[in-house]
């Protein structure tokens, strides 16, 4: 099966959503087909031409988008000088409404990657009505447990890569929350500490995370390596801004705790089987406290799922193009 053809936008633009962000937006398809948005991962990542493809262009109107901070839309997270308070979770998701407002679109189906696929869950938590279905991959769910594995608890697996990891930080930051230490030495204002950091965070990233050519060959563009780098730290370090407050749903997040609002939303999970975000069980215990859901694991495959899950993921999308609510 595989992904579709590539195709070119029909339309695009930059949309103002306040706070002085700009945000790049682009439709594809058939401007008349079922509204598909998509949600790239990082945080920071930026949206790529190869994500329209997950998508039958004769029957959707794709939406692609880059958050705040991200990729074309402006100001970038690349210069010290942007403003992360007014990049949160409720800042992304108040700028999907604006979206969706500014395309004429009542409800979507929301495509999620990694961040993305977590961004969409909480999206559709507490944006009820306005999204159709959910198709996610390399799922997350922004916990505290996540980023905790992420950051130290893979260190058992990967214990030099580690050893390098902490080696950037204080002996003092080295015991608490490493998402936070490393974010407050990527807002230094030393540029050198600056770059230290964003190649160490990267380098922790590729070394725990294998992923495409393409992934890997980004990070040795240094302004794109300082983006990244200190748009996941400032989300990671602050619990993905999903809750009301720091530590807002315990160890396991509000997103686990608040599956059951996903009951009346269909959806699909696709989900490498050696994705080693797997190893607390978030993914199967969200797909049980959600009775809409399916769950696609792909063997042998990890945060990418491989062609394996491109075809799981194009299925998905082509079955809930034939559905009607």
């Amino acid at each position: 099966m595989g992904r579709y053809p590539e195709i070119e936008p029909y339309d695009h633009g930059m949309l103002d959503v306040g706070d002085g962000n700009h945000l790049y937006w682009e439709t594809c398809g058939n401007p008349h087909g079922k509204p598909a948005v998509v949600l790239h991962g990082g945080p920071g990542s930026g949206a790529g031409a190869g994500l329209r493809r997950y998508f039958d262009p004769d029957a959707y109107r794709i939406v692609l988008f880059d958050q705040r901070g991200a990729g074309r839309s402006r100001p970038s997270a690349a210069d010290p000088a942007t403003d992360m308070s007014v990049n949160t979770a409720p800042h992304l998701m108040a700028d999907l409404e604006r979206l969706r407002a500014h395309l004429g679109i009542e409800r979507w189906l929301v495509w999620g990657v990694s961040f993305g696929s977590a961004l969409g869950l909480r999206y559709a938590q507490t944006h009820p009505g306005v999204v159709a279905e959910l198709v996610l991959t390399g799922v997350a769910t922004g916990s505290p447990a996540e980023v905790d594995l992420l950051t130290r608890g893979l260190g058992r697996i990967f214990p030099d890569a580690h050893e390098r990891f902490l080696a950037e930080l204080a002996e003092d930051e080295r015991d608490g929350n490493l998402a936070a230490a490393y974010n407050r030495l990527l807002e230094s204002p030393d540029p050198e500490v600056r770059a230290r950091a964003a190649q160490a965070w990267t380098d922790w990233e590729t070394a725990i995370i294998p992923a495409p050519p393409g992934s890997v060959e980004r990070f040795r563009d240094p302004e794109f390596r300082y983006g990244f780098a200190r748009t996941v730290t400032h989300y990671w370090g602050n619990d993905h801004f999903f809750g009301d407050f720091p530590g807002d749903g315990g160890e396991e997040g509000v997103v686990l705790r608040d599956a059951h609002l996903l009951k009346d939303v269909p959806g699909t999970l696709v989900q490498g089987s050696l994705d080693l975000g797997n190893l607390l069980g978030i993914v199967w215990r969200l797909h049980h406290a959600w009775p809409g859901s399916e769950l696609v694991v792909v063997d042998d495959a990890g945060h990418d799922a491989g062609a394996v899950g491109d075809d799981a993921l194009v299925a998905a999308t082509d079955r809930y193009a034939r559905r009607r609510p």
